[in-house]
Formats: structure tokens, C-alpha cells, sequence
């Protein structure tokens, strides 16, 4: 489940992907603290414009500087180690670009399928506007909330293929839409699937497809999306890169009252994460950075929207 780029807060920890440690019986965790730049551009970011006089115009650029603690903790038991309850944000979804708090549990199958499902909590929460759409006086902020559930089976039979599946609930608080075609409460389906290409010892490239069904109140409010990413991941002595585009169409069901026109938005993003580990000689230490850039072209301008971050930070693992 992936967030947009302008988030309040974000926790990253690069995945040892070339040869990965082997597990550790109890508990285990890292915590990292990143500052940085984020910005937005969307008609419905609350930091905006409170009082707009046009729906044909762009929103106006709202940037911040951020300061954002996170990690996460596991403890892994079983026979051989093959089970694990963690709760957190993991290293491979940051890694792409990819926010989602979670509390989870893992088992790894005796045929190297890792069977991985988990609950989150957070993922939809948020604020918007009561009425996004209104006109020449103050519009007024609501909540949005939700849950999302997810699983994973990743290296399906000891290969190189993985498939991701999420349902989520959106619920936005006083919808002054509600009963209108841009209702917005709904239902979520997510799937992806992916496959992991070894280029070399310490590289490997993994392509994947992307398709979400989001059954919306309102028939104009609801899509069907098509997407597809590509993820570059290498090791070069101590530095760790991964790099990841991807691109992501949206059909609308129905035209809306309000627009005349069904919606269709075309999205593109950018992903980089970068991790030094043993920082100044500090074992269990690692300098990190991430910068990330997202941009949606909508037939209808007043769905534009762009955002970027730029962070930089100290991660440490226990």
C-alpha cells in the first residue's frame, strides 16, 4: 500500500538484499531520526488555500521542514526460526518508497515461500476538506480514517516472484459530497505482483505490475488503476542504492455533475534511497538519505498534483 510522497514523516533502513543476515532468536528492531524538506501541490492538502474561487485553476505550493522519529521492532521464534510478529515500518517497503506502518506476522514455509500478513492501522488516516469543491468562502477541514489489511507471499516456491493483495476501508468525516457522485467513502483492492532479476551478486533489478479497483459512494470518485514499477537495487563495498520508477493510470467510472467530464489521471514517481552502514566506525550505525518526487496530470486541472522530499538521517539497529 503506498502513500503519497508528502508525508509528515518518514523511516527508511536499506535492505541487505545481497546476502542477508541470518535470523536472530528474540528480539530485534532499529530506530532512525531523519530531517528534511517536504512540499505539496494539490487542491486538497489542508495546508493550502482555505478559500478558492476556481475549479480550473492549479493549487499553490506548500512546503515545510521535517523532523520524524520512527522504526520498528520484531521478535522471530519457531523452529528453524521461521517465525516472526514485527510491527513497524519493514526495510523493503522504504526502500522503494513505500510508508505503511504495520503490525504483522511472517512464516516461512519449508518451500521458501515467506507467507507475511499484517494489519495497518494508519495508512488511510489523515485530514481533507469537509467539501474540496466549495467556492469563495473558508472550506473546512475533516478526518479521514480507515484500516488496511495486507498479504504478502514473497519468494513464492523459492523463486524470484512475490505477490502483494491489501483491502482497505476509507472513511472521511462529515463528507459534505456524501450523496453526491463524489462521494467519497470506500472500498480498496491492491494487487501486485513482482519478480526479482539477479544481475549480479550484489545487484538485481525487479520489475512489477499493479492493479487497484477502488469502489467508491460516488460513481465519479471511483476507478480502476493500472500500473507498473521498476526497482534497482546495488551494492558497491559499503554503499547501498536502490533506485525505483513507476507509473500509474486512472480511469474513472462516471463523469460528475460538477466537472461534466470523467476524470482521468496519469501519475509518475521517483524514488531514491541511499544507506552507508558503520558510519564513522559506529558498528550498529548507518547515514541514510532518501529523496523522492511525485507528479499526477489529470484531464481535469484541478486534480494536478505534485510533491517531493528530501531527507537526510541516522539509522541505528539492535
Amino acid at each position: 500500500m503506498k502513500k503519497h510522497l508528502a508525508l509528515p514523516a518518514l523511516f527508511i533502513a536499506m535492505p541487505v538484499f545481497a546476502q542477508p543476515a541470518p535470523p536472530q532468536k528474540g528480539f530485534s528492531g532499529e530506530v532512525s531520526l531523519n530531517a528534511g524538506i517536504i512540499s505539496s501541490t494539490s487542491n486538497f492538502n489542508v495546508d493550502g488555500n482555505r478559500t478558492i474561487s476556481s475549479l480550473e485553476n492549479k493549487a499553490d505550493s506548500e512546503s515545510e521542514g521535517l523532523i520524524a522519529p520512527l522504526g520498528n521492532i520484531a521478535y522471530t521464534f519457531g523452529d528453524g526460526l521461521n517465525q516472526q510478529i514485527y510491527f513497524g515500518t519493514t526495510r523493503e517497503d522504504i526502500a522503494v518508497g513505500t510508508l505503511a506502518v504495520q503490525l504483522g506476522y511472517k512464516y516461512s514455509l519449508s518451500s521458501g515461500t515467506v507467507v507475511d500478513v499484517s494489519f495497518l492501522p494508519t495508512v488511510i488516516s489523515g485530514e481533507t476538506w469537509q467539501n474540496p469543491y466549495q467556492l469563495n468562502t473558508p472550506r473546512k477541514e475533516t478526518d479521514v480514517s480507515g484500516n488496511a489489511y495486507r498479504l504478502q507471499l514473497n519468494s513464492i516456491s523459492g523463486s524470484g516472484f512475490s505477490l502483494d493483495l491489501a483491502f482497505a476501508t476509507t472513511d472521511v468525516e462529515d463528507d459534505l459530497t456524501a450523496g453526491t457522485d463524489l462521494a467519497r467513502d470506500a472500498d480498496s483492492y491492491y494487487t501486485k505482483g513482482s519478480y526479482r532479476f539477479t544481475v549480479s551478486p550484489t545487484s538485481f533489478v525487479s520489475p512489477s505490475v499493479v492493479y487497484i479497483q477502488h469502489d467508491a459512494d460516488g460513481s465519479a470518485s471511483s476507478f480502476d488503476a493500472y500500473g507498473a514499477e521498476v526497482s534497482w537495487f546495488n551494492i558497491l563495498d559499503r554503499h547501498r542504492l536502490v533506485l525505483t520508477a513507476g507509473f500509474t493510470r486512472r480511469d474513472y467510472d462516471s463523469a460528475s455533475t460538477l466537472f461534466n467530464r470523467t476524470r482521468s489521471d496519469d501519475e509518475f514517481s521517483l524514488f531514491a534511497a541511499y544507506e552507508y552502514p558503520q558510519f564513522m566506525g559506529w558498528k550498529d550505525w548507518s547515514f541514510i538519505s532518501f529523496a523522492g518526487y511525485g507528479d499526477t496530470q489529470s484531464n481535469l486541472t484541478f486534480y494536478d498534483e505534485s510533491s517531493y522530499l528530501l531527507a537526510v538521517g541516522l539509522n541505528y539497529k539492535f
